[in-house]
């Protein structure tokens, strides 16, 4: 072999071998991010909030200068003027600093002193009482309601009468709407599964099937059907929704296996969700519940989204599609591992933007303040960061599966979107109210996993979306229930709207049904 050709074989097989090096470096580097990722998730700081300097703020660690120190005046205090050591914030009921209200039942017990009980005790008078209060439990409290109804005889036509049993939410149901109204909120608010809630009650001394409490659920929420969806229909009338998608385990695939559906949560602007509910993650789904809607969306970067606004859009509906800026600043804090000085670059111009509408909420300005503000204040410092993005997308040392990226390229397919908040006042800059209010679900499947059926699925998110926003409407998820499920019945159908918690509060909160429970 001549030896030109030998090292034209050399050479070759130095680029080969510098090509598989390189290659391996970069899945190196990769799969060094994912392991930091995950370490991250399992030991780490979840917190994705970035502290900002400020100038005004002094690092713990830092040395200041001595302050000279003024000299002490001595002021003498009367005795009946010195505070006590115990802090008292100017509301606690009692010493022990336990704060209630009236509606709270109390049991008296009274301690009897030692000095009335010996042969001295005729020396001592009760001249006052001393309270202490402590907070007790009672396990599985239930209590069977005896509807007794007297039979009566008339003397003369020695006929019989008998005053009818009151009338109960679910037709020959032997549970009360207290019961029903309570194994509802002890699903959905405290994500306790049935069949915790059926050895509760085996063990309250009651012998009854898991399948009946199913059932009972299963009858109430379908009454609770038509104040969902007239609380939906009021939703869509929102200027600005927010949408995002959750999922959730729901009917059976195959042995051992179930399928894999999601919730739709779509937020209003007047504080309300609904959790609508679909077998897929498709696009088929957001479009069909979008329709008839006008107005500004704003979502995660999900492309289903985007797909059907561009639909809708197409149909003469008018949507604009707004886009989160914390899944944003999730893509480069995911990048920190690998490229901290230029993730960190990103993140210190995303918090700028954070902060400036932290401002904007301490002001407490109207709509069209905020959006002058946006405009002198956000405006530069958004259009300086996509600026940064498109020089960052320059560099040709970040390869394809380089976090960052990654991140620059979901900034850059995005920027009209992500620059909606600035033109309208009403559009949040993210989602976090979204996904605050969709936590229902995750803390949900902890403990209950899956959903036995679809329609169980279904269902769910028809009570989810009830006492989600009753709580986001500051009511009580349990006197919304009693209240609500002995009123649905006897409300007319046209006025259905009267009794989603939004409208609930104020037309009947101050004067609730009740459980004879209460009487």
């Amino acid at each position: 072999m001549k030896s030109s050709e030998f090292n034209t074989l050399k050479d070759d097989k130095v680029t080969q071998l510098t090509a598989q090096v390189e290659t391996l470096t970069e899945k190196i580097s990769v799969l060094d991010n994912q392991l930091a990722w995950f370490k991250r998730q399992l030991f780490g700081r979840k917190s994705e909030k970035q502290i900002i300097e400020d100038p005004l703020q002094i690092e713990l660690f830092d040395q200041p200068q001595a302050i000279p120190s003024l000299p002490e005046e001595t002021t003498n205090i009367n005795s009946h003027k010195r505070k006590s050591s115990t802090q008292r914030s100017g509301d606690e009921v009692n010493d022990s600093g336990l704060r209630f209200d009236s509606s709270v039942p109390q049991k008296i017990i009274n301690v009897s002193a030692p000095e009335l009980q010996g042969e001295d005790a005729e020396q001592y008078e009760i001249i006052g009482y001393k309270e202490t209060n402590r907070l007790a439990q009672q396990p599985g409290s239930y209590v069977v309601l005896v509807y007794r109804r007297p039979i009566v005889r008339h003397i003369k036509q020695q006929t019989l009468t008998t005053v009818a049993a009151p009338d109960n939410v679910l037709d020959g149901c032997y549970a009360d709407v207290s019961v029903l109204a309570g194994m509802m909120v002890d699903k959905a608010v405290y994500h306790l599964p049935l069949y915790r809630q059926h050895q509760r009650l085996v063990d309250a001394g009651f012998q009854l099937s898991r399948a009946t409490l199913t059932n009972w659920i299963v009858k109430s929420i379908e009454l609770l059907r038509p104040i969902y969806e007239a609380q939906l229909k009021h939703i869509l009338t929102s200027q600005v929704l927010g949408m995002d998608e959750v999922p959730i385990k729901a009917g059976r695939k195959s042995k051992g296996k179930m399928n894999q559906t999601y919730f739709w949560p779509i937020y209003g602007d007047s504080d309300e969700i609904a959790f609508t509910w679909s077998k897929t993650r498709g696009t088929a789904h957001a479009i069909e519940q979008l329709t008839g809607f006008n107005g500004t969306l704003i979502t995660d970067g999900y492309q289903a989204y985007t797909k059907a606004v561009k639909k809708l859009n197409e149909e003469d509906v008018k949507i604009t599609h707004a886009t989160c800026w914390a899944h944003l600043r999730r893509y480069f804090d995911k990048s920190l591992p690998m490229e901290p000085v230029g993730a960190q670059a990103a993140l210190d111009m995303i918090a700028k933007l954070y902060l400036i509408e932290r401002e904007i909420k301490a002001k407490n300005i109207n709509a069209n303040e905020i959006k002058l503000y946006r405009e002198k204040y956000s405006e530069p410092k958004v259009t300086a960061f996509f600026n940064w993005v498109y020089e960052q997308r320059q560099r040709i040392d970040l390869l394809p599966s380089n976090p960052l990226s990654k991140a620059l390229f979901y900034a850059s397919e995005r920027i009209p979107e992500l620059k909606v908040f600035l033109s309208n006042p009403n559009v949040p800059m993210d989602t976090n109210h979204v996904e605050r209010a969709l936590r229902v679900i995750p803390m949900g499947r902890k403990n209950y996993l899956f959903c036995w059926s679809e329609l169980g699925a279904e269902q769910l998110g028809i009570l989810q979306s009830l006492m989600v926003t009753c709580r986001m409407q500051g009511i009580n998820p349990y006197a919304y229930l009693v209240d609500v499920l002995q009123r649905v019945s006897l409300h007319p159908a046209s006025e259905i709207d009267a009794l989603t918690p939004l409208v609930w509060k104020d037309k009947f909160a101050d004067n609730l049904l009740h459980s004879d429970l209460a009487i």
